[in-house]
């Protein structure tokens, strides 16, 4: 028996590159920058973990690293996004 496995390979790509959930990472990745500058942050990070779990079936979680002048004027934040299938992980930096 002989097996073609650039076909094997080519489905197996097809299929991730269909999986991954592109779209919904920048939903979420949007909405955690535009709420760094929030009056609670904590119930903002609460609503974005629990609706994306809900209505996603992803578990979103991202850790915001404060500035420490004069060693470092800028924000870090962290963010992990997993559907189950795709695991996502970014380090983002801003002033």
């Amino acid at each position: 028996m002989v097996i073609n496995q650039s076909t094997v390979v080519g489905q197996t790509t097809a299929e991730s590159v269909i999986e991954f959930p592109k779209n919904d990472i920048r939903d979420i990745r949007g909405v955690i920058i535009s709420s760094m500058n929030v009056t609670n942050p904590g119930v903002v990070k609460g609503d974005i973990t629990v609706i994306s779990l809900n209505r996603k079936n992803a578990v979103v979680n991202y850790t915001v690293i404060q500035p420490q002048p004069p060693a470092d004027m800028y924000k870090h934040v962290i963010i992990h996004y997993n559907n189950g299938v795709t695991e996502f992980n970014e380090n983002w930096t801003s002033l």
